[in-house]
């Protein structure tokens, strides 16, 4: 098992016929001998972020082989008598945990898209913001509450891949928001990922107050550290730039050596002065539009809570109300284990 905040998850270690136990495999290697690991983890993994990621890649480090169960709902591993409904497979020995990304919660976002405030962006201090993180459950449920996010360097050397471009590879380069992550930038960028024999997939993100201007309301949503996660943690992507320029120049180019420019076949937004961002790879005839196929957008995303915001409220108004009944219960639990202890050294 491993367990990411208040999810538990499974470690299934194959054996026997499923270990590939034959005839004669004892005069094989002994990494053929060794038993291939698998991983079971499951959660809600309700718009998957930077936080759903590294508790995969936590989990993809514990073995050989990750499966993923996606629940229907977002109920919490544990009855409201405070029973861990993995009890058996700790038992087993099957059980390990790994950390919980601190500072980010679905429940946050959703909450940032329903405030319509900036003041999630970088370098923003906002009273607004604070009391959001106390309506949205700070100083309830540790689980469903929310907490600051504080990038440090370490984090990013987790999600990187750390690899340089190679002879022979081709340097592409898209730059945006990729706000809200979602399957809709994936989609994109597998499709970037195509264009070449070895593609190596630069992405330049632009800072928080540069998004604003041209995307306006209250977006990022997430902010540029939040969204250097998110972006990092997709397969396609080699490498990212943190606080891109708006405009793609010829110094851009000429620094990482770039062999295509691509776009989306969203609107290209003009720079503060009206010109075309995308001059330069135009003039050199390396800027190419990719069409993902899939019509899924940020707006579209933020627009679909705004219209649940009622449903949103009350679902989540009931899981805190369940997680905080199950943090009693286990309270209730520990006293009496505790007053059995004390009875009996009595």
């Amino acid at each position: 098992m491993i367990k990411n905040g208040h999810h538990h998850h499974q470690v299934n270690t194959a054996a026997g016929k499923d270990a590939g136990t034959t005839p004669g495999a004892a005069a094989c290697s002994p990494e053929k001998r060794r038993r291939r690991i698998r991983v079971w983890c499951d959660g809600c993994y309700d718009m998957v972020h930077y936080g759903h990621s590294n508790q995969l890649r936590q989990a993809k480090a514990m073995g050989d082989y990750l499966i993923v169960g996606v629940h229907t709902d977002n109920d919490i591993t544990l009855t409201v008598d405070g029973k861990d409904t993995y009890e058996e497979v700790k038992k087993s020995g099957r059980y390990r945990e790994c950390k919980r990304t601190q500072g980010v919660s679905t429940t946050d976002l959703v909450g940032r898209m329903l405030l319509m405030t900036k003041a999630h962006h970088s370098n923003i201090d906002s009273s607004d913001y604070q009391q959001h993180t106390d309506n949205f459950g700070k100083g309830h449920s540790p689980w469903t509450g929310v907490s600051q996010f504080l990038q440090t360097s370490q984090k990013i050397i987790q999600f990187a891949s750390g690899q340089e471009p190679q002879p022979g590879d081709t340097i592409i380069y898209v730059a945006g928001a990729f706000d809200l992550f979602h399957i809709g930038h994936v989609d994109f960028l597998e499709a970037v990922h195509k264009l070449a024999q070895k593609p190596y997939i630069i992405v330049g993100l632009h800072f928080d107050q540069e998004v604003n201007r041209y995307k306006g309301k209250n977006y990022p949503i997430m902010n540029v550290h939040e969204r250097t996660l998110s972006v990092l943690a997709c397969r396609y992507v080699s490498e990212v730039v943190i606080g891109a320029p708006f405009a793609v120049t010829k110094d851009l180019l000429d620094h990482f050596k770039v062999d295509l420019v691509c776009h989306g076949k969203t609107e290209i937004y003009p720079d503060k002065d009206g010109s075309d961002p995308y001059a330069e790879p135009r003039r050199k005839g390396i800027l190419r539009t990719v069409d993902s196929g899939n019509s899924l957008t940020t707006d579209a995303i933020v627009q679909r809570i705004i219209k649940n915001r009622l449903q949103f409220e009350a679902r989540n108004q009931k899981k805190e109300a369940k997680e905080i009944a199950v943090i009693q219960a286990m309270k209730r639990k520990e006293e009496e284990k505790t007053k059995e202890r004390a009875q009996a050294v009595l």
